[in-house]
């Protein structure tokens, strides 16, 4: 596939999340879902008619082929993909009786971990996201924290949402030291309270970091922006009655992405309307099993 007017590349692994069908049941059937943070915000992206990329290194196992046919299902550009035949990730997920999720990983000798840092991205390329597993395991983590300097230094709009998986992390003080270095290179920072409660620091630290923005995700709470030139926005959550939360927190980011897509529009953007839209699109991902993001109709269609 050749290189669309890709605007929008979002970095990091892809993985199948196995999802119980029976939450209440841990030894019940279980449901295989495309999924990733990166690739989750990929798909969101492409759901909400954004220009979009994705830049990863795939299985080539059936696992790998379905991924990637659901990237190009939405039309998000996969030329950017390097291909393996190690297997895919998977994640099994384990839902509580509130909706929300925790995982489980078999990440060892899987594709995504061998990740390269590529020559170049597409010429239109304004904006690059990353996050989740894939700045954790190694090698691939350190190409992909190549990519973000690289990146930040040309001018492009960075989001990192750390997107914490505990079980992942050997070391949680040197992550904690490394996630502080790669805020001078950081336009966007999303995370979620949870997230912002394990890394430490305040949001004014962080801001002073580097970042122009951070936007927090409060789950039933709703979500809070807070610039470098002082704004702070809070809006509420969309009441929903919620299946699971699986995916939630990508479908936002793929929201600012697509109504924040470069460095300048952080200081114009209208915070609090950009903000109800992440809330309903997150909304409509929680009503639904697993990591399903609305498109842009749907979302017209709650306002």
């Amino acid at each position: 596939m050749g290189y669309v007017l890709a605007v929008i590349v979002v970095a990091g692994e892809s993985l199948i999340d196995l999802v119980p069908l029976h939450p209440e049941d841990p030894l019940g059937p279980l449901s295989p879902r495309p999924g990733g943070g990166p690739y989750n915000t990929a798909v969101a992206l492409g759901r909400l008619g954004a220009e979009a990329a994705f830049c990863s290194r795939v299985s080539t196992d059936g696992f790998g082929e379905t991924l990637l046919g659901g990237l190009a299902a939405v039309g998000v550009d996969t030329s950017l993909v390097q291909r393996g035949p190690e297997p895919t990730t998977l994640a099994v997920a384990a839902v509580g009786p509130d909706g929300s999720a925790g995982y489980g990983f078999y990440a060892d000798g899987t594709a995504d971990r061998l990740f390269e840092l590529p020559p170049h991205l597409p010429p239109r390329a304004t904006a690059l996201a990353l996050g989740t597993c894939s700045l954790v395991l190694e090698p691939g983590a350190s190409a992909y924290e190549a990519l973000l300097r690289r990146e930040s230094d040309r001018g492009l709009l960075t989001l990192l949402d750390p997107n914490i998986r505990a079980a992942l992390i050997p070391d949680p003080d040197a992550y904690r030291a490394r996630f502080r270095s790669w805020l001078p290179y950081v336009s966007l920072l999303k995370l979620s309270e949870e997230d912002a409660a394990w890394l430490g620091g305040t949001v004014e630290e962080w801001l002073g970091a580097g970042p122009r923005a951070v936007v927090v995700t409060r789950g039933a709470a709703g979500l809070s922006a807070h610039t470098a030139e002082g704004g702070e926005y809070a809006v509420p959550a969309e009441r929903v009655k919620i299946a699971d939360t699986i995916g939630a927190g990508d479908t936002v980011n793929a929201a600012l992405l697509r109504h924040v897509p470069t460095v300048s529009a952080l200081s114009s953007a209208d915070w609090p309307g950009v903000l109800r839209y992440a809330a309903r699109a997150a909304a409509l991902t929680c009503a639904r099993t697993g990591a399903q993001p609305p498109t842009a109709e749907e979302v017209r269609a709650a306002s």
